[in-house]
């Protein structure tokens, strides 16, 4: 058996054994950088989730092997710039990071174009960190409502990314109740380092790398 189904299989092992089976997140394979003889393997086993980070080289992975498995849900994890909105749609089924407003527009003109939403969490900047981007905490009822009322967005749920060197238990906590107090029911939520905390704090999409494929180059 492939070393990464074998990843894979311990992380779902883990998640059973520590919440006694009564949570089941969706397991994204971050396979950015990865080239497709690392993926192959688990979309042979049946492993439908996978984040890439950067438009061209999905493209240029995907394209094909999209055609291929249809099951296969493609998720942009990474900085979107609103030039690269027209990539996003032929591709994708989420998207993890939207973080302004002019984006958010960009996707609601390019969905009524082609009549096709696409699968959205808002970002939201937990930390209130100056470096990282995401809606700040005091902006983020009054973006979301500009997104699902006035845009059209399929907006599902909110993502973070905690502060690195802190105790990342506080901010999933507080992630709970913002996607709590929107009345949404997913989120993106926990890495390779901290993903059965996210977990237990409600995270449904957990986006893991390392932990499947070994360290990048």
């Amino acid at each position: 058996m492939h070393k990464n189904i074998i990843n894979l299989s311990t992380i779902k092992e883990q998640i059973k054994i520590k919440f006694n089976s009564t949570k089941n997140p969706n397991i994204i394979a971050v396979s950015k950088t990865f080239s497709m003889t690392e993926i192959e393997p688990l979309l042979k086993s049946g492993h439908i989730h996978y984040g890439e980070n950067k438009i061209q080289e999905a493209l240029d992975k995907w394209k094909d092997v999209k055609n291929n498995f249809e099951n296969v849900k493609l998720h942009m994890i990474g900085k979107l710039q609103s030039n690269k909105v027209k990539f996003l749609f032929p591709l994708f089924d989420y998207l993890h990071s939207l973080d302004n407003i002019k984006l958010a527009e960009k996707i609601s003109k390019e969905q009524k174009k082609l009549k096709k939403r696409i699968n959205i969490f808002i970002q939201v900047n937990i930390g209130n960190e100056e470096q990282k981007n995401g809606i700040k905490i005091y902006e983020l009822e009054k973006f979301y409502k500009t997104c699902v009322y006035q845009l059209n967005l399929n907006v599902i749920g909110l993502m973070c990314l905690p502060p690195a060197q802190k105790d990342v238990r506080p901010f999933f906590k507080k992630m709970k109740e913002l996607n709590l107090s929107l009345g949404l029911k997913e989120i993106s939520m926990g890495m390779s380092s901290d993903y059965l905390d996210a977990i237990e704090f409600g995270s449904s999409f957990v986006r893991i790398g390392s932990k499947i494929f070994g360290n990048r180059n």
